[in-house]
């Protein structure tokens, strides 16, 4: 059973005077132990809000970014959900806190093995793991209630779209050299698209598994 800690109640205090007013993310994010997903050299700045490498050229988000994102996925009340890019998952473990069922996917076979051996150690057993490619979603264990996506992809892709359900959303950012956070809800006849802010992320990159 995770437990709420100092450090984690001050992050979440931090993230509170930064607008996420859901009780239940701030909650979660404060119990959650992000040292446990970042490389011991990193260790002491796992409850600062900053990005941090996590190797492989990828990185464990900004606690506030990952709380933005989960707070904008709660909106609709999922839960079946669609993560791609696992990454550290740190992401993938404070889902798993919030909604019935995690599906999540990553394509650097390395880190997958890693975060579901993170997983297993907190217990996280309604979390699905695959290695495969983050663009084509995971179509055998949708439709979705919501999907978040934890790299940038170029445009929206069509699959992740097809496997929401009516009324779901997709929570994304999108660009390259300039990246924005979207809201993608599908309803009766179509998609509706918002921005929420600028961003930074490492790309989603498409069909290459490592």
């Amino acid at each position: 059973m995770l437990e709420i800690t100092p450090a984690g109640l001050a992050l979440a205090k931090t993230l509170k005077t930064m607008g996420i007013t859901n009780q239940s993310v701030l909650d979660v994010m404060a119990k959650t132990p992000r040292h446990w997903f970042v490389d011991e050299a990193f260790s002491h700045q796992a409850w600062e809000n900053t990005a941090l490498p996590i190797g492989q050229g990828q990185t464990i988000s900004q606690p506030y970014i990952v709380a933005k994102m989960t707070e904008l996925l709660l909106e609709s009340n999922p839960q079946h959900i669609l993560e791609v890019g696992t990454g550290s998952g740190y992401q993938t473990t404070v889902l798993s806190q919030l909604v019935a069922s995690v599906c999540t996917i990553e394509r650097i076979k390395n880190l997958k093995f890693q975060a579901r051996r993170k997983l297993n150690r907190l217990d996280c057993h309604n979390v699905s793991c695959k290695h495969g490619d983050g663009w084509q979603g995971w179509q055998t264990k949708g439709p979705f209630d919501a999907i978040i996506v934890t790299a940038a992809a170029s445009s929206v892709p069509e699959a992740l779209l097809d496997q929401l359900k009516e009324g779901g959303r997709l929570v994304i950012p999108v660009g390259d050299t300039e990246q924005m956070l979207k809201v993608v809800t599908r309803d009766t006849t179509g998609f509706i698209s918002r921005t929420i802010e600028t961003v930074r992320f490492v790309p989603l990159i498409n069909g290459e598994l490592a």
